[in-house]
């Protein structure tokens, strides 16, 4: 069985690089030297398990136990969110970590070779645009894609370039040698939670679609321009997100979000003449997506005439669904029955690197409880014992799954 102090000392080592310690929140984003003091940890963690380590072209950091052709790789993300948790991401990829770190103590021989990749720019954060590293180990990262820009007009490839990295040319960085891939992840709702649970087997992996939205109007005195003759960006733009609010109120599983705004020019005596903000969309099916996306642009166009204004839509990111592996899922669930556990299958709304690496290989992901499904906050919690459960069962797949020698 796995450490748990070492896991849960581990995990509180990590949390402490890009802690804000007013809001408790964590800050680490992509070509950052908060990020760069993770990378530099996470990589002396691998070689404490005795892994061989490289960082590809893209910054994915990969540790490799083993030297067979095959290979079963664990992983997950270590950048945040703004005042982010300390769960998300990186207590999959310290897990995987300490998974191999106990193959190596006990001197387990094993058929496949075992990796663990933390990926590079999972939360899309600095430049609007995430899952990076797993879109180019899967072959699904474009060139124009690394020209997406951060608030100081930095690309992405500037960013690789000035971090010492080389992207080009991006097929080198596409994997082919995958058998499986397993991720450990928090569950980030609360499905768990309710059925008093551990952990639980994920079925598919719902794709976002990320949209920018820019209204421009006139930007006019406050006092002098009468209401009726208003070109108001920011009255046009926020019915236009009181309608994705309403639209997805019926939609069954589908979710939409407006999680960014920005106004220009912001003055307390001006009419807004531009906003721009960000619709997130969710869904597991492919179709859905794109008719929600359809919908939600000609609510955004019947607005912006209505209200004499003018409104551009831009995509910023689109993923695909994903679903898990169903050899892969019914290991998981065997790992969990060890453990005296029922074990329980759910879908997640959230976007993870498996839904990239799907397209390369076989995928399988375990969920941890989390209190209360809170994420991407400050008091995201999952507790010392659900986390060693979840370790254990991930360490007895991967025994399973490499084919361990007599």
């Amino acid at each position: 069985m796995i450490n748990a102090n070492r896991l849960l000392q581990r995990l509180d080592e990590l949390s402490q690089i890009g802690r804000n310690h007013e809001t408790g929140g964590i800050n680490r984003f992509s070509f950052t030297k908060e990020e760069q003091q993770a990378i530099d940890l996470v990589i002396e963690y691998m070689k404490e398990a005795g892994m061989q380590v490289n960082v590809d072209g893209i910054g994915n950091i990969i540790g490799s136990y083993g030297d067979a052709e095959e290979t079963i790789m664990l992983g997950s993300h270590i950048d945040t969110v703004p005042d982010g948790g300390k769960f998300d991401g990186a207590l999959g990829v310290l897990t995987a970590i300490e998974v191999v770190q106990t193959l190596h103590e006990n001197q387990i021989p094993l058929h496949k070779k075992v990796e663990v990749t933390a990926f590079k720019d999972e939360e899309g954060t600095r430049f609007g645009f995430g899952l990076i590293g797993s879109r180019a180990m899967a072959g699904l990262l474009k060139a124009e894609q690394l020209q997406k820009t951060d608030d100081a007009n930095i690309t992405i490839e500037e960013a690789a370039r000035q971090f010492g990295l080389s992207p080009f040319p991006l097929e080198k960085l596409k994997r082919k040698d995958i058998k499986a891939y397993l991720e450990l992840h928090i569950e980030q709702g609360k499905v768990l939670e309710k059925e008093d649970l551990p952990v639980g087997v994920v079925t598919g992996i719902a794709a976002p679609l990320w949209l920018e939205v820019t209204v421009n109007g006139i930007s006019e005195h406050a006092g002098a321009t009468p209401m009726h003759i208003r070109h108001d960006a920011l009255t046009a733009a926020s019915e236009m997100i009181l309608a994705v609010e309403q639209s997805f109120q019926t939609k069954g599983d589908s979710v939409g979000t407006v999680g960014k705004l920005q106004v220009e020019p912001n003055g307390v005596n001006v009419i807004p003449g531009k906003v721009t903000f960000t619709i997130d969309i969710r869904d597991i099916d492919e179709k859905t997506i794109r008719e929600l996306e359809q919908e939600v642009k000609q609510q955004i166009n019947d607005i912006a005439a209505r209200r004499h204004v003018t409104a551009a839509v831009v995509e910023l990111q689109r993923a695909k669904p994903a679903k898990a592996d169903g050899a892969l899922q019914q290991q998981f669930a065997a790992s969990i029955e060890k453990q005296g556990i029922r074990p329980y299958t759910l879908v997640s709304g959230a976007g993870h690197d498996a839904m990239n690496i799907a397209a390369a290989a076989p995928v399988a992901m375990l969920f941890v409880r989390s209190r209360d499904g809170i994420s991407h906050n400050p008091l995201e919690y999952s507790s010392d014992e659900d986390i060693v459960i979840a370790a254990n069962v991930l360490y007895d797949t991967v025994l399973e799954i490499s084919g361990k020698k007599d």
